[in-house]
C-alpha cells in the first residue's frame, strides 16, 4: 500500500512538471513563434466576435487556403487537448467534466484577451470554441484511458 501511494505521488509530481512544460510551450507558440506571424504590436490587428465566422470561412475557402485551413482549425483543437487531459489529474478534488470545460475555456479566454491586449495573433471567438473542444477531447481521452479513476482499465 505504501508503495502505491509513493508511485501516485511521483506520478502527480510528474504530471505537474509535464503540465508546466506544456504551458510554457503553448505560451511560446501562441505569443512568440515568429514563424506563425506572432509579432507584438501589429499595426493591422484583426479580431472576430461573431461565432463560427472564421470556422465557416476556413471551411468555405479550404481549397484556396490549403493546409493553412487545416492547421488553424486542427491546431486550435489539438493545442488544448493536453489541458483537458491534465486538469482533472492535477485538481484531485475537482475531476468533473464541467470543471475541466470551464477551466479550459478560461485558459483560452485568457490567451485571447492577452492576444488582444498585446496585438499578437488575433482575438477570435471561434478560437474559444475550438480550444474548449480540444479540452473536452483531452478529458474524454483521459476518461477512456481510465487513469483518473483508481487506475481502472476500461
Amino acid at each position: 500500500m505504501k508503495k502505491d501511494a509513493k508511485q501516485l505521488k511521483y506520478a502527480l509530481w510528474g504530471g505537474r512538471v509535464l503540465f508546466l512544460i506544456y504551458l510554457a510551450g503553448l505560451c511560446y507558440f501562441l505569443f512568440f513563434a515568429e514563424n506563425y506571424g506572432r509579432i507584438f504590436g501589429q499595426e493591422n490587428y484583426r479580431y472576430n466576435l461573431v461565432p463560427f465566422r472564421e470556422i465557416e470561412r476556413f471551411w468555405t475557402y479550404r481549397r484556396e487556403l490549403g493546409i493553412h485551413s487545416f492547421y488553424n482549425l486542427a491546431g486550435n483543437i489539438l493545442g488544448f487537448v493536453p489541458a483537458g487531459f491534465f486538469i482533472p489529474i492535477l485538481w484531485k478534488n475537482r475531476r468533473g467534466f464541467l470543471f475541466t470545460v470551464c477551466i479550459t475555456f478560461q485558459m483560452s479566454l485568457l490567451v485571447e484577451i492577452l492576444q488582444l491586449i498585446f496585438r499578437v495573433g488575433s482575438f477570435d471567438v471561434d478560437d474559444l470554441l475550438l480550444n474548449t473542444l480540444g479540452g473536452i477531447l483531452g478529458y474524454c481521452l483521459l476518461t477512456l484511458i481510465g487513469r483518473w479513476r483508481n487506475h481502472e482499465k476500461i
